[in-house]
């Protein structure tokens, strides 16, 4: 069964060539793509009775508004994928490079992927699909970047949060860190929620924690 993807960007070559390198993946997928070029052609198809077939929403965050449905950009489409196409994985393209910019995408939107088109190339738009295709996140350089820099800025990792994630990169379980840190079990399950959506960790366990602080460098 072909692998299905709605490729939204209002640049049609740079579709047509999105397309291209995908065809290139680890899976040796057949892909059935369809492209769309605006918000309101877009909300009609995600909006179709056949949008639940689809496997991957691919999507360039500027894109010309549908007015009549208060869609402004693809960042308000893919909140309508959120909500009408459940299942369906989002990669998201963007332009902006402004650090609070990228983080409110990844808080409202939690994209599968998230990519700077300033700088990614051929290569790593495959590779941040094979990952994706596994049930992966990916994030490029510039994106990562970004939201460390708006955790720090927005001080959102306090001590104690620090302190958990360095506790947990050591292999310790709830239990020893609350006696380690004088808090109850609970208290370190409900930090450890703040942290995961801090680290737009949707889903995951203390390996995921680790692994994305270390993508950080918080560890």
């Amino acid at each position: 069964m072909p692998f299905k993807i709605l490729m939204v960007d209002d640049h049609k070559t740079m579709l047509v060539g999105y397309k291209s390198i995908l065809e290139f993946n680890d899976k040796n997928l057949e892909l059935d793509v369809t492209f769309s070029h605006d918000c309101e052609d877009a909300y009609n198809i995600i909006t179709s009775s056949d949008a639940l077939s689809y496997d991957l929403i691919f999507l360039d965050r500027s894109l010309p508004p549908f007015p009549d449905k208060k869609i402004k950009s693809g960042e308000d489409l893919a909140v309508l994928v959120r909500k009408q196409l459940p299942n369906a994985k989002i990669i998201m393209l963007t332009s902006h490079a402004e650090a609070f910019v990228i983080y409110d995408i990844v808080h409202k939107i939690r994209p599968n992927g998230l990519l700077i088109k300033s700088d990614f190339d051929g290569d790593e738009l495959l590779v941040a699909f094979n990952k994706i295709l596994n049930d992966e996140t990916y994030f490029s350089e510039t994106v990562t970047a970004a939201l460390k820099e708006q955790i720090i800025s927005r001080g959102y990792l306090d001590t104690i949060d620090r302190q958990i994630i360095t506790l947990l990169s050591k292999g310790l379980r709830n239990k020893t860190i609350a006696s380690e840190l004088g808090l109850s079990d609970s208290a370190v399950e409900k930090r450890k929620v703040k942290i995961k959506d801090y680290l737009n960790i949707y889903k995951g366990n203390d390996e995921d924690i680790i692994t994305e602080c270390r993508k950080l460098g918080f560890i």
